[in-house]
């Protein structure tokens, strides 16, 4: 017998976002590998699923984890993998996983659904047609490289980011890729969901004011899409000079 790892998408905040299908196959597998067993507790509860059996699968115990879930695979069983919120693998535990159990030969299957960075991009305003999701930047070796190749980039950035250090972020992006249209996404779906457009230097001035809280991902516009903006409002300037 061969089994099936199942990458299963959760709520980001709202409950209601749950789909029919994650809830059947959670409630199907035989082990459900989650990256806090308390929290999940919280949402199968909520569901009334009856978990078979429940691992902790998370950034630190990943390598010994892995292992052992593809055991499970190996004997048969059906293993659900699902994150604290979101889809399981981006920024989040189990891409190792995923990985070996295809070059074992089993089945891996999507259970799609809620992801912030897809959530946050729908409702930005800014270019959907092309975007880069970097996740979360290094905290410290390796960040300015990465601004630095993000300066050059045309298509619309998304990032994660916590929040005592998204001011820090803002002002390096104020710094690499200047005051290009930027939009800040708090606390998707839940209670005080907020979504706050404009420069970087005008969202380090809101969020100083308002302390940042919650979840945020940080949408930034490419270069040349910045730059049609900057001369569709220069062009706008001189034609009202001008029919004066």
């Amino acid at each position: 017998m061969s089994g099936t790892l199942f990458i299963v998408a959760t709520p980001i905040g709202n409950l209601e976002d749950m789909s029919y299908r994650a809830v059947r196959i959670l409630s199907e597998v035989d082990l459900i590998a989650c990256e806090d067993t308390r929290q999940t507790g919280v949402l199968l509860k909520h569901y009334g699923i009856q978990a078979r059996s429940l691992t902790s699968f998370f950034e630190h115990n990943e390598i010994k984890k892995t292992a052992e879930v593809l055991d499970r695979l190996k004997r048969g069983e059906m293993v659900a993998v699902v994150s604290d919120a979101g889809t399981p693998t981006i920024s989040d535990p189990a891409f190792r996983l995923v990985r070996e159990a295809r070059q074992g030969g089993f089945t891996v299957v999507t259970i799609p659904g809620p992801s912030a960075a897809i959530a946050a991009l729908s409702i930005s305003g800014l270019p959907t047609d092309s975007f880069v999701f970097e996740g979360f930047l290094p905290v410290k070796k390796g960040r300015q490289s990465r601004w630095k190749a993000l300066q050059h980039e045309d298509r619309t950035i998304i990032l994660y980011e916590s929040p005592h250090r998204l001011l820090r972020m803002l002002d390096e992006a104020r710094t690499y890729v200047g005051e290009r249209p930027t939009v800040v996404a708090r606390e998707l779906t839940k209670k005080f969901e907020e979504i706050v457009h404009g420069t970087p230097d005008e969202l380090i001035d809101h969020f100083t004011k308002r302390p940042p809280k919650g979840e945020f991902v940080v949408l930034i516009a490419g270069k040349s899409y910045a730059a049609k903006l900057e001369k569709a409002a220069i062009d706008l300037t001189l034609e009202v000079k001008f029919d004066k």
